[in-house]
């Protein structure tokens, strides 16, 4: 598994993808230095991220605390296999996320995904598995691969919120497509991961009203 960067680490990644590419400047001169939004990974990471999903901050946080208490804290693929789809709908999940949560453990068990040893899989191979599972999208497993494996050169293109955070850099008037989006982040390799971050916190800062996304008038 590829360690996440620490701080001085960010700052030097934030440095060169502004290097390579000056319309970064300006979202590099308005967002604060920020850590990395490093979460469990594994099996349990994932089915996390499931469960969070199309949901609020606190309702996630209150659903999966049930989830655990459900499962006496034992957040393994067997565990939750053993867990029918019922009783995973009483901790608080839809049944679409609690048969999610089966397909996921199934891949495990089955030998489909070995999440004890998916850092032995290139980026490409990972969400390639990963999206392999029903429940699991190309989102889904760029996020997972960012936060829960803390891989540095993940760019989730198809993200809104990244792709209307380029347009403000580019100062174009079309929101670019996934496709277009995948091309422009090559241009920050290999720190593709820490140009997302640098991305959603100035898409963050703008929504908040805290910065304008276009320069200010002379």
């Amino acid at each position: 598994m590829q360690t996440p960067y620490w701080l001085d680490d960010i700052e030097a990644a934030r440095r060169a993808v502004v290097a390579t590419d000056p319309r970064l400047a300006r979202p590099h001169a308005q967002t604060p230095a920020f850590e990395w939004r490093r979460r469990v990974g594994g099996f349990e990471g994932l089915f996390h991220m499931i469960v969070d999903q199309q949901v609020s901050l606190a309702s996630a946080a209150a659903i999966w605390a049930r989830v655990e208490t459900g499962l006496g804290g034992e957040m393994t693929p067997d565990r939750v296999l053993a867990t029918d789809i019922e009783t995973l709908r009483s901790f608080g999940l839809s049944i679409q996320k609690a048969t999610y949560g089966h397909e996921i453990a199934r891949a495990h068990v089955e030998g489909r995904i070995d999440f004890d040893h998916l850092e032995s899989l290139s980026d490409g191979e990972a969400v390639a598995r990963l999206t392999a599972i029903r429940g699991v999208g190309k989102w889904t497993a760029e996020t997972f691969l960012m936060f829960c494996e803390g891989r540095r050169d993940v760019f989730p293109a198809g993200d809104v919120a990244l792709q209307e955070a380029i347009r403000w850099a580019d100062g174009a008037d079309l929101r670019p497509r996934e496709k277009e989006v995948h091309a422009r982040a090559e241009i920050w390799r290999p720190h593709r991961s820490v140009a997302a971050h640098l991305l959603w916190g100035w898409y963050g800062a703008v929504r908040r009203g805290e910065v304008a996304p276009e320069p200010a008038a002379a």
